[in-house]
This record gives structure tokens, sequence and C-alpha cells, in this order.
């Protein structure tokens, strides 16, 4: 069984910095995609950023420049360092990611349960 363990949300004022985590526990074999997600009150949840392990990264046009996800497959734990934080970055991220668990043949789609982040002066 795996779970994703998101962190590192919280309140901070515009041009403000934060760094979210997602850390695999279980019987994570192999990571093969990581994606953040946010959802921002009354929208629907909207691609951020992913990451393919080993491979490209990709970002929505409203982060790019601004946020960076990165990986640290050694703790199985992939981050999106935010910075120059706007009000319309408001909302609850999430964690998913396509995992390979140990044993399996097949790999499945994990979601964590959000951090909600706030950009308000």
């Amino acid at each position: 069984q795996v779970q994703l363990v998101e962190s590192g949300g919280g309140s901070v004022q515009p041009g403000g910095s934060l760094r979210l985590s997602c850390a695999a526990t279980g019987s994570v074999a192999t990571i093969l995609f990581t994606a953040w997600y946010q959802q921002a009150p009354g929208k629907q949840r909207a691609l951020v950023a992913a990451i393919t392990t080993g491979g490209p990264t990709n970002y929505a046009d409203s982060v790019k420049g601004r946020f960076t996800i990165s990986g640290d497959y050694a703790k199985n734990t992939v981050y999106l360092q935010m910075n120059s934080l706007k009000p319309e970055d408001t909302a609850v991220y999430y964690c998913n990611a396509v995992i390979k668990d140990v044993g399996s043949n097949a790999p499945t789609s994990y979601w964590g349960r959000g951090t909600q982040v706030l950009v308000s002066s």
C-alpha cells in the first residue's frame, strides 16, 4: 500500500515563497511520474507542474518562471518550490503520482489529501 503525504503549505504574503513536499510512503518500488495540481474555491482542479522521473518537466503557463518541480527519489519525495507567489495562487495543492508498487506489474495512480496555500496581504 502506498500513500502520498503533502506538506509545506501555509499562509504567505504576495511575493513570498513556499516549498511543498510530496512524500510517497509504503511499498514504493518506482515513482514514474509526479504532478502537482491546484484547486481554488469554486474551480476545477488544474495541473500546475509535472515531472517524469529522469525526464522532462512541464508547467502551467501561469506559473512558468515562478514554480519549480523537482524530485529526490532516494527519499521518494517530490517538491514544488513556489516563488513570487500571487493571491491567485491561493488554492489547495494536491500531489498525484504514478507509482509501481513492490510486487506489482502495473503502475497505479495515487493522490494525496492536499495542502492549503493562502497568499494574502
